[in-house]
């Protein structure tokens, strides 16, 4: 494995505050996982963590995270701006990356729902379970969800629960969330979307087809979120969809509602 400790250069003015908070620097890791390629990792691990999360972002996935914790694309996404906010709830925060062999166009498309992208995956949960001896949560926003979602899914996952933030709901070209099975999971799962959120493959009025596949799951809710501010692209991380100007609240609820008994 290669740890390097960074300066908080990747996740730009939100870790600066981490970290002059005197909280402990993120840090880069790689975790090998299929033959010749690894999985590579910002890590924000606070004092005595509750849990732990997994980052997916959204789009291509493409972070493109270098040695230092810099990042070529995606640092204004939903949940990479705010993984200091859910450091701050007492959670540790792995934001992956694409795998080593998906360092270019088009990065995790068409790479998402594949048996590669969850031995990858499942390395950083084994990695996260060894060294934090935690529950491992995975996050999801966007085409993120269909990451997180097909992970959970798959026949002897790991993971401890599930979180879904502006869900796929439509999708031409692949599998969106509610065509995984759903129904099988045995794990707590919490929604998360904007009722305003204007992406048209994530309208909330496509949100009960969803639910109804989450039926069976034994504890399993949706956040409505509202407010907030929308500028530019509706399917872009400043509108609804990225839950611009109410991040702190989102993040609040959603690590409240992963700690509840």
């Amino acid at each position: 494995m290669k740890l390097t400790i960074n300066g908080a250069t990747g996740l730009v003015l939100a870790l600066v505050a981490w970290c002059a908070a005197a909280q402990p620097a993120p840090q880069v890791v790689d975790v090998p996982t299929r033959p010749g390629v690894t999985q590579r990792y910002i890590l924000i691990r606070p004092p005595e963590p509750k849990a732990a999360v997994i980052l997916f972002a959204g789009g291509h996935g493409g972070l493109q995270v270098d040695d230092s914790g810099g990042m070529a694309w995606g640092k204004g996404n939903f949940l990479v701006r705010t993984a200091p906010l859910f450091a701050a709830e007492g959670l540790a925060v792995a934001v992956v990356d694409a795998p080593s062999d998906r360092q270019h166009s088009p990065y995790l498309a068409g790479f998402r729902q594949t048996p590669e992208h969850a031995v990858d995956i499942g390395a950083v949960i084994a990695r996260l379970k060894r060294d934090l001896n935690v529950p491992v949560w995975l996050v999801g926003t966007s085409r993120g969800t269909q990451s997180a979602a097909y992970v959970a899914t798959r026949p002897g996952g790991a993971v401890d629960g599930l979180v879904l933030t502006s869900s796929i709901l439509t999708d031409p070209r692949s599998r969106p969330v509610p065509d995984l099975p759903l129904e099988a999971l045995k794990i707590p799962v919490l929604v998360v979307h904007h009722k305003d959120d204007g992406c048209r493959h994530c309208l909330y009025a496509d949100m009960p087809r969803l639910m109804s596949r989450l039926a069976s799951v034994p504890r399993h809710e949706l956040y409505t979120a509202t407010g907030g501010v929308s500028t530019g692209d509706p399917c872009e991380a400043r509108a609804y969809h990225g839950y611009n100007g109410i991040e702190q609240t989102v993040v609040s609820r959603i690590a409240s509602w992963m700690q509840a008994k």
